[in-house]
């Protein structure tokens, strides 16, 4: 049979779904610790996403990673250097991966569903060539792993208009780009942050709540009635429901007459309450922790710097990069990119961007290195290239080792010898006197020609 133009065999073999008690996202809704529900403690996890915290981190996690430029690169052979690739089939399907989605919102899908899930499921939909034409990130909870006997692993999938599944089925490996991280109890099953920091999140929530009911009273805390006379039961009732009725909801703030002796005296905030924005804080940072995020990138306290470069560089070392490299190289993987050469790289460019001043030193730097040419610097602050600038450069006093070496062999900084002086000419010989020295044979037959165009006569002995 085929599915989705792929030519799918059944298989009489036994599939299994991964056992849930080893882990995975829905172990964290039943039971987030042993004996929780014993304790009635339980983490519903489309409710803890409502915590700022978790939100916080969760949403700019996967904005960060969806405004990055994705691009493919080739290995040169000669060079053994990547370098982009301006045309090919890929780079047209990672520009518009489906019909419904551009490839910012299809890579902040792919990021959230791992962060809330732990797993991203993306379908590959070929076209009549069997190559990949679409990517589809899966609902992940319509998406469960199975394995045969013999190992081979597929992924079973309800049914889902807008990914174009419209009944149940079992597809294999090889039509699915599974990136999965914390893979705590299963190689096949992922665990979200919210695994770690779900309790945090719900005491966050607790908090709010009762800090919202609080404001709700206009600060005003439960007291009590009192009187030095004996009151029976039902009349105590009575009191107690008349001044709940004339003094909470609109009524607050209204003038009460108290008769019989009665007192009203409220009771003290407690020092718990006073410190409600501290444990609000602290289940906030609880969940920064499970994500990697530093606290002061979702508002919470200051860093430690104000250098923007260490900073944008702390967040991604800490938060970023695992998720970068692991979604370049499922979607290699996925695509059928050949190892060493073809790959998927995102640009951090966007991301490490630094501060104006740092970033044209840093230019500076690299163009007078002789590591980047002046048009590569140029690009890197979106300028034009210019005539003259696409080599790099290095000025001329610059003199490789080798160089160096050959001229200490010639002992360029010993000191030069003195000239050595003529010898003395003998006494009364200061010049030569060559006028009775007999001529040459040259000189004669010069002197002859001489003498035959008329010039002079010439007598030799």
């Amino acid at each position: 049979m085929k599915f989705l133009g792929f030519e799918i065999t059944r298989t009489n073999k036994t599939l299994m779904p991964v056992a849930e008690n080893r882990g995975g996202w829905m172990n964290i809704v039943r039971e987030s610790f042993p004996g929780a529900w014993q304790r009635n403690v339980e983490i519903n996890q489309n409710l803890v996403t409502t915590f700022y915290a978790v939100f916080a981190c969760m949403t700019l996690i996967s904005r960060d990673i969806s405004k990055l430029d994705v691009e493919v690169i080739k290995k040169d052979s000669e060079n053994d250097i990547w370098t982009p690739v301006k045309r090919s089939p890929f780079v047209s399907l990672l520009a518009e991966p489906n019909q419904y989605q551009n490839h910012h919102q299809f890579w902040e899908s792919w990021m959230l569903s791992k962060l809330m899930r732990g797993n991203t499921y993306v379908l590959k939909r070929r076209d009549a060539s069997q190559r990949v034409a679409k990517l589809t990130v899966l609902d992940p909870n319509r998406v469960t792993p199975l394995v045969s006997e013999s190992e081979e692993v597929f992924y079973q999938l309800q049914s889902d208009n807008l990914s174009n599944v419209h009944k149940e089925d079992v597809v294999p490996a090889s039509e699915i780009i599974h990136d999965r991280w914390n893979t705590l109890y299963h190689p096949l099953i992922g665990l979200s942050p919210i695994y770690a920091s779900g309790l945090a999140a719900t005491m966050g929530l607790t908090i709010q709540n009762n800090a919202t009911s609080f404001f709700n009273n206009r600060n005003i805390p439960g007291g009590i009635l009192t009187t030095p006379n004996t009151i029976p039961d039902s009349t105590a009732q009575r009191l107690k429901d008349d001044w709940n009725l004339r003094s909470t909801g609109e009524n607050q703030g209204k003038t009460m007459v108290l008769g019989d002796g009665l007192e009203f005296k409220a009771m003290a905030v407690t020092a718990t309450d006073a410190q409600m924005l501290e444990q609000l804080r602290a289940t906030a940072e609880w969940v920064c922790t499970a994500f990697h995020v530093p606290p002061y990138k979702i508002g919470i306290g200051n860093p430690l710097n104000n250098n923007v470069q260490s900073l944008n560089l702390e967040y991604y070392a800490q938060a970023l990069q695992s998720l970068i490299e692991d979604a370049e190289t499922c979607l290699s993987l996925g695509l059928g990119m050949k190892p060493n050469q073809l790959a998927v790289q995102f640009c951090l460019d966007g991301l490490l961007r630094m501060d104006t001043v740092s970033q044209i030193a840093s230019i500076k730097d690299a163009i007078g290195a002789g590591v980047m040419s002046p048009n590569e610097g140029r690009a890197k602050l979106d300028l034009p290239p210019v005539k003259g600038g696409e080599s790099p450069m290095a000025q001329q006093q610059m003199f490789s080792l080798e160089a160096l070496a050959e001229r200490d062999q010639n002992k360029p900084f010993a000191k030069p010898e003195p000239p050595k002086e003529p010898p003395a000419a003998a006494p009364g010989n200061d010049e030569e006197d060559d006028t009775d020295a007999e001529p040459t044979e040259d000189d004669k037959q010069r002197h002859l020609a001489l003498a035959a165009k008329g010039w002079f006569n010439v007598v030799h002995p």
